[in-house]
């Protein structure tokens, strides 16, 4: 979100939009917590959290009041008043920077050549799904979408958005849809996500027990093996189990440490603002002034908050000597991040846009989770010369909408770590984050798709797609 478009409100609302907000994520997990059925879903407190939120506010409860006649402006807006839901809108596009720009902040960057030789088939199977999500979306958009529903074109860049994405690229994405004049297409990406999340773990779970059943899997031998034990999943660690959140590098007396690390993480977006600005001012002098096209006016500034921690770490790396930097710490920040933009962005999001736009949005939902399943039933075991099955399922749940969905299922599938699989993914997310996935493609693809049309956009991300797809099938899956 552009900073100038930030809605002003008083300091006092702003505070209160987050105590609100906070009550409702710690009612999301206490639902959890008594909800058998949500445990084995495994669905995310932030989630539960902002749909209780979106049932209270302007969208179900104010729309249930208006339906009754009864018109009581006090209820418009559900139980919610106009202030605090402003700040909540705001929120998803100012906390992505934050997420992105802690993605690599504290990991040790490997070289290339090491990343590769663990992580090869990983990120060729995953760049494969990735930039199959564009080929297809743009394909039905062309042939389907545009011709029968008059839908925009840059629908064909919503599967990846918001599977490979997630909430975070997609409430991000949002200004740079209303400036390009498809303003519902924020709403429709964020819907999109939550199918995604929600399809992501049921169908891994699905996936997983018949993977057991069919002696796909190396690592799990029986179905009963599946899951989580019972602490796990309702997410209470036992008293005796729990670990410390992240390690003091500095003395608090001196500075807190917790204010050192978003400190730093203000230097990473800082640095990725500054390469923004100076991103846009090269467009303005070079092609944008010659040509009238302009595409990096258009980019989001997460992406470019991700490069700028990168640049922060391998400075840190080389000149932090004391080693300031704890990377648990740096987790439990973007931890709060996200569950603060889940919850905001599901609690603001716009039914009635979904509504109006159900049968894209079906055929659009429908097309990505095929794809990703074809991706993981019919590549994976093509492209990963060993553990496949292991390695494969952390893709999909990457695919369909969040990291934290791939890391859960390898888990599940390899809860020791017996396999590669854990080691490559995280190898792999250096090398994919940056480009999908909510990368600097990710966000360039809405405004070439604007200026260019679908057609040059389809033919680019085929090209790309068969490139990683041949060096799986015929350079990682044979060996």
């Amino acid at each position: 979100m552009r900073w100038q478009e930030v809605t002003v409100v008083s300091a006092s609302m702003v505070g209160m939009s987050f105590l609100v907000l906070g009550v409702f994520l710690l009612l999301g997990k206490w639902i959890r917590v008594i909800s058998p059925s949500l445990q084995k879903l495994f669905i995310p407190s932030s989630l539960i959290g902002g749909f209780l939120a979106l049932f209270l506010g302007p969208e179900v409860l104010g729309t249930i009041v208006s339906w009754t006649g009864y018109y009581d402006s006090s209820l418009s807006n559900g139980i919610f008043s106009q202030e605090i839901l402003d700040v909540w809108r705001i929120l998803p596009g100012l906390f992505i920077n934050i997420i992105f720009a802690t993605l690599f902040l504290g990991k040790k960057i490997p070289g290339i050549h090491d990343m590769w030789l663990v992580a090869g088939p990983q990120i060729a199977h995953g760049q494969t799904i990735a930039w199959g999500q564009y080929v297809f979306g743009i394909l039905i958009t062309i042939f389907v979408l545009s011709p029968v529903f008059g839908i925009d074109p840059m629908a064909g860049a919503l599967i990846e958005i918001s599977f490979e994405g997630g909430h975070g690229t997609a409430a991000g994405m949002a200004a740079t849809f209303e400036e390009l004049g498809f303003a519902e297409a924020g709403d429709l990406a964020l819907g999109l996500a939550t199918v995604g999340i929600l399809f992501g773990v049921v169908l891994g779970i699905l996936i997983l027990n018949y993977g057991v059943r069919t002696g796909k899997t190396e690592v799990l031998q029986r179905t009963s093996q599946i899951g989580l034990d019972e602490r796990r999943q309702t997410g209470i660690i036992d008293f005796d189990a729990r670990e410390s959140a992240g390690k003091i590098t500095t003395r608090p007396e001196s500075i807190e440490p917790l204010s050192l690390h978003f400190a730093y993480v203000g230097v990473a977006i800082g640095i990725g603002y500054v390469i923004l600005q100076l991103l846009i001012q090269i467009e303005e002098i070079t092609w944008g002034k010659a040509t009238g096209i302009y595409l990096l006016t258009y980019i989001p500034l997460f992406p470019l908050a991700m490069i700028g921690g990168i640049i922060l770490q391998m400075f840190l790396d080389r000149f932090d000597v004391y080693q300031t930097l704890d990377r648990n710490l740096m987790m439990r920040i973007q931890g709060l991040s996200l569950d603060i933009l889940i919850t905001s962005a599901i609690a603001t999001l716009s039914l009635t846009v979904i509504g109006n736009n159900l049968m894209p949005f079906i055929i659009l939902a429908l097309v990505g989770i095929f794809w990703n399943l074809a991706g993981f039933m019919l590549l994976g075991p093509r492209m990963m010369p060993s553990y496949w099955f292991e390695r494969s399922i952390g893709n999909f749940g990457q695919s369909m909408g969040m990291t934290a969905s791939g890391l859960l299922l390898m888990k599940i599938a390899d809860p020791d770590n017996r396999s590669p699989a854990l080691e490559g993914f995280g190898y792999k997310q250096l090398l994919f984050e940056p480009v999908v996935g909510g990368g600097v493609f990710t966000a360039a693809s809405v405004p070439l798709i604007f200026h260019f049309g679908p057609m040059p956009l389809l033919i680019l991300t085929a090209i790309i797609m068969s490139f990683w797809l041949l060096l799986g099938l015929f350079y990682f899956g044979k060996k």
